[in-house]
């Protein structure tokens, strides 16, 4: 039965270069890289923009744009142009990770209280305190909203890094797949939907710990 060959797996699968915790390793570390790269290109460019509302339906439109790009296909093609390791991989997930980062800082940075950025304004306060110190701070909750968003999809996509002789909890996946495992297959699954669970998990809790700010500067 399917349940006791999870059972199985669990049972068996925690040592050696193949076990759970090395795997869990190298998703995270997929994972952490990605989501740094894509925060380094989205929160400038949707900060600049929620700011000074300059080129705001061209970017958010690619933004948008991305996000139906297919994550396979996409790195099919980045493995035919740059051949097979973590870079190709990285670039789709980070293409895949930037555009929810990049709509809510926007969001976020364009949405703040006009009575509190004028306020700051008229304090005499310069556009970028006014973007670091006002606009960004009371626009904090949905940043992270976006930096959530990010992260989970990143999480549930790293997957398809097994396809190309990576490794990460895709590799229970697919290695499960090509020796008809099912417990393997359904252990791997059961993993990455936990892993992403605990991340949401710490997302919201870390979003409760923020108070809506809607003081003056």
């Amino acid at each position: 039965m399917i349940w006791q060959q999870i059972l199985d797996f669990f049972a068996t699968s925690w040592t050696g270069p193949a076990g759970i915790p090395a795997r869990l390793g190298e998703h995270l570390a997929y994972t952490a890289i990605v989501v740094v790269i894509a925060l380094l290109i989205a929160f400038p460019i949707g900060a600049a923009i929620g700011h000074t509302r300059k080129a705001s339906w061209l970017i958010i439109n690619l933004a948008n744009a991305a996000r139906s790009l297919p994550t396979l296909g996409l790195l099919t093609l980045l493995v035919l142009l740059l051949g097979l390791g973590f870079t190709p991989a990285a670039i789709g997930l980070v293409i895949l990770a930037v555009p929810p980062i990049l709509t809510a800082t926007y969001a976020a940075v364009k949405g703040a209280n006009p009575v509190v950025v004028d306020a700051a304004r008229g304090m005499g306060m310069s556009e970028w305190q006014i973007l670091t110190r006002v606009e960004i701070p009371l626009g904090l909750p949905v940043i992270l909203g976006g930096l959530r968003s990010a992260v989970l999809q990143v999480i549930a996509t790293a997957t398809v890094a097994a396809y190309i002789a990576l490794g990460g909890l895709g590799r229970f996946i697919l290695d499960g797949l090509a020796v008809r495992d099912y417990g393997q297959m359904a252990g791997g699954a059961i993993l990455v939907a936990g892993l992403a669970l605990v991340a949401d998990l710490a997302f919201a809790l870390l979003t409760r710990l923020i108070p809506t700010r809607e003081e003056k500067p």
